[in-house]
This record gives C-alpha cells, structure tokens and sequence, in this order.
C-alpha cells in the first residue's frame, strides 16, 4: 500500500479502537496462517448508528464477505466497504468468543498468574473498547470475522475452514463515514482448534484516491449497494451545507 501515514500490528489476543476519516483505506494483512480480526462499525458522529448484519447481508444476498460487497449500518448507508481481498470470503455469521467458551476450549487462565499471556475472549475485548468509547455492553452487535470462512452444509450445520487463512493474506477496509472502528484479535468462536488461534495481524491506514462515483466497482457491485451509496451522499451533502440568510 502507498502512502501509509499509520501503521501497527495487533499482537495475539489483542484489542484496538479509533475514529477513522472518511475515505481511508484499512488493510489488513494477517503475518501467519489462522487469523480471525473480530470487528466492528459505528458512525463516527452518532453512535447510535452502526453496522448492520441482517441488512447486510440481506440487500446483497449473500452469507460471506469479499471485495465488492459493503457493510451497511441500520439507517441503510455505507459504513465502509471491501475493496481489496486477496481470500474471497470472510465470515459475518459466527460472532465473536466469550470468556466461558474461552476457559472450556482452551483452559482457564487469569491475568493475575498468567499477566499478559493470560487468554482474552472477544466479548472481553470489545467490551473494553466500547466503555472507553462511551459506548456499553449492550452496544455489542454482530461482528465481521476478518480471515475466517465460515459455511452452511447440507444439514445447515455451520463448518469452519481450518485452511482458509494463509500466512500474508490481506482485506483493505475503504471508508465510506467517519467511523469508529473496534478491533479484537481473538479466534472465530467455530475454529474446533484447541490451541489458542491468534496470530499477529498488521494494520495499515492510507488515503483512498479520488471519491466514489458511479464508475465504482463496489457502488456497482449491486443495486441495493447504489441505493445505500445515495443515502450516504446525501446525509454528508445535507450535514456540511450552510444556511444563506
């Protein structure tokens, strides 16, 4: 990526947040195989708003994530969208890990015999964030699983694929709002593994070329994608325009 003007890698286990600008570029790329990036999406300026699963994936028919697709909040706008994905399919379904599901699949740790190697949960992880965001526990929602491929059998079970995320494998985020962005690198709740899947994950924030127009791949990606790209224009044309008396 060209133009870097930030950069940090979320170590095994780890948690971040941040207000990005509107048009930046996010990538991520995963420094070993097994990653899982757990994320989430609010407008920046009313966190009230913030990523939509079901309407998602709904107005985009789809069950996975990849480059075109974007991540709709539920006032029907575009929160950010993929514009590269070196993968193909990335896992809105599966949600983010919890501190009993943690302590069963991988054993019971604590931070005051363990410190820092101590085996944090995504539920964990992403409630700190929100609480130093003003935001509360009950503003968890569904998360995106960066990495992960998360797919639906014969039977309608959900099955997980132990060899999708390859070592350098890379999503870059497009920012579509000025967005807050909560971040923990914690394993998809599905992995079956029972060693603990968090690997280092290198993030890298740059400024996106030119703005979206109609040409844009992911504005064309579908007609439901257009519709929610308008709902953005519009509600940043009407928030910076000025009164004439």
């Amino acid at each position: 990526m060209e133009n870097v003007k930030w950069s940090m890698t979320v170590g095994p286990g780890g948690k971040w947040s941040g207000v990005i600008g509107r048009g930046s570029l996010i990538r991520f790329t995963a420094l070993e195989a097994g990653a899982n990036v757990s994320l989430l999406l609010y407008n920046a300026d009313d966190l009230t708003e913030r990523y939509n699963m079901p309407d998602t994936l709904k107005a985009q028919h789809t069950a996975h994530l990849t480059k075109g697709n974007t991540l709709m909040s539920d006032n029907g706008r575009v929160l950010a969208a993929i514009v590269e994905d070196s993968l193909g399919w990335h896992d809105p379904l599966s949600g983010y890990t919890t501190r009993e599901g943690t302590d069963e699949k991988y054993g019971i740790t604590r931070y005051q015999e363990h410190r820092n190697e101590w085996l944090r949960s995504g539920e964990e992880n992403l409630t700190v964030e929100l609480v130093r965001c003003g935001l509360r526990p009950r503003d968890l929602g569904p998360v995106v699983n960066l990495f992960s491929k998360v797919s639906c059998d014969a039977t309608g079970a959900l099955r997980y694929d132990e060899h999708h995320g390859k070592a350098g494998a890379a999503v870059v985020l497009r920012t579509e709002m000025d967005v807050l962005l909560v971040l923990s690198n914690t394993p998809n709740p599905l992995d079956p593994r029972t060693e603990y899947g968090s690997v280092p994950v290198k993030l890298e924030f740059s400024q996106a070329e030119g703005a979206v127009g109609a040409d844009d791949y992911c504005y064309g990606f579908r007609p439901e994608n257009r519709r929610a790209y308008e709902n953005t224009w519009s509600y940043y044309a009407l928030r910076r325009s000025t009164y004439n008396a």
